[in-house]
This record gives structure tokens, C-alpha cells and sequence, in this order.
């Protein structure tokens, strides 16, 4: 026992060090999350993985659509949206719904509603299929791959922030010409949060600025959406998926 207390008290500092560590690390990153959250730069983040490698070299042949959670549900819709509006631009291109379901039950799954949505918004339904095994993006676009032949060209739609890393695992996985139609949201006007009199003032008081009021926040939002894709990415890249 006279032993046990020298060595508890000495784990206890390494506790201690590790926490002060740790508190002192997060202090600094929530801190540098806020300060990021008063500029612009996580918007041109989040605009650079939904653009840097969206080109389309090549007329799509396939529209895949990658699932986005349940439905109905915002990226669901946002992606429905822009498949239908894919289709109306290519109408020779077949679309493949990308999400996992129940083949036993798949009139009752999101997939199905998905394919419901599209179909409301003007789509032909013979031109869609599915691909309901995959599990995750490197899944569905290796069973697509699968199925296409290497020089079709397929344009990918999904989230902005998971633009690049579709189109480069669609690409390593041995599509050629791979292109991406990124559901990037739409903002109202923010003058329509004013009220005329505060149009007209220079200033506003701090809690009427817009900027102040939402911005901020949808910026430290898209601060955490672009650091678990910058995690996704990485860990792909080490997987070989991209």
C-alpha cells in the first residue's frame, strides 16, 4: 500500500497534463470555429468541394442520384429536385436511384419516394432504375461501376459537400467520364428580413444584422458538415476508394 498512493498521484498528473491539453486544444479550435464563422471562408469550402470536380466532359448516358437520408427530408428533396432538373437537361439520360432498401418492402422505402418525387416533378418512370445494395458511396458507385459499361458517362448528383468525393470514387472505381450537378440551396434575399424602416438606417442594431443573426450560425454549420467530409476524403483516400 505505501507504494499504491506515489503512483496514483503520479497517473493522476498525467490525467491532469492530458485534460489541460485537450480543454486548452479545444478552446483553441472553438475559438478559431467562431472566428471563421464571421467570414465567408467556410461558404467557398463548402463551394469548392461541390464544384472542383463537377465539370462535365462528356453528355451524361446515366443520372445517378445518391440517396440523402429519409424522406421526405431536406437533402432528399434538394436532390430529387436537381435529379428531375438533370433529366429535363439530358432526356436521353437513364437515372439510377443510389440507396439502400428492403426489397421485401420497397414500395414503403425512402428509395421508393425518391423515385415517387422525381417522378411527380415530370420524369419519365421507365427511365429510372435502382442500385439498393450499396451501403455507402464506395459500395453504390463500385455496383454501378459493375453494371455500366467503362466509356459510359454518368453525371452524379448529390449534396455539395459530397460532390468531390462521389465523382472521385465513381471515377476509381472505372467510369470514365464522371461529372457531378452539385443540390447547392438557394438563399432568400436578405433584405426581406428587414423591416423598410431598417433598410433605409446605415446601421442596424446588433440584433437585427442579419449577418449576426444567421450567418454565424450556417457558417459554424458548415464549418462541422466540411470537417467530417475532410475526414470522409482522407479516409478514402487511405481505403484507395479515391
Amino acid at each position: 500500500m505505501k507504494g499504491f498512493w506515489p503512483q496514483l498521484n503520479v497517473v493522476l498528473k498525467k490525467l491532469l497534463r492530458i485534460a489541460k491539453a485537450f480543454f486548452i486544444t479545444a478552446g483553441v479550435v472553438f475559438t478559431l470555429m467562431i472566428a471563421l464563422g464571421f467570414t465567408e471562408k467556410p461558404y467557398w469550402i463548402y463551394y469548392w468541394l461541390g464544384t472542383s470536380e463537377s465539370q462535365i466532359e462528356k453528355t451524361p448516358d446515366y443520372i445517378v442520384v445518391m440517396g440523402g437520408g429519409g424522406m421526405p427530408g431536406g437533402e432528399g428533396m434538394m436532390r430529387c429536385f436537381y435529379a428531375a432538373a438533370a433529366a429535363d437537361s439530358f432526356p436521353n439520360a437513364r437515372l439510377i436511384i443510389a440507396l439502400p432498401a428492403d426489397s421485401l418492402n420497397f414500395s414503403e422505402s425512402d428509395t421508393y419516394k425518391m423515385f415517387q418525387e422525381i417522378v411527380f416533378r415530370g420524369v419519365d418512370s421507365t427511365r429510372i432504375s435502382f442500385e439498393i445494395e450499396g451501403t455507402n458511396t464506395f459500395t453504390q458507385a463500385r455496383n454501378i461501376a459493375g453494371s455500366l459499361e467503362k466509356s459510359n458517362s454518368i453525371l452524379v448528383i448529390t449534396s455539395p459537400e459530397h460532390t468531390r468525393r462521389s465523382v472521385l470514387t465513381f471515377k476509381k472505381a472505372g467510369i470514365a467520364f464522371v461529372g457531378g450537378w452539385p443540390a447547392f440551396e438557394t438563399a432568400i434575399d436578405n433584405n426581406l428580413l428587414l423591416t423598410k424602416t431598417e433598410r433605409r438606417q446605415k446601421f442596424q442594431t446588433p440584433e437585427r444584422q442579419v449577418s449576426l443573426r444567421y450567418n454565424i450560425w450556417n457558417y459554424l454549420k458548415l464549418e462541422i458538415i466540411i470537417a467530417r467530409e475532410f475526414m470522409a476524403l482522407g479516409y478514402y483516400k487511405v481505403r484507395g476508394y479515391i
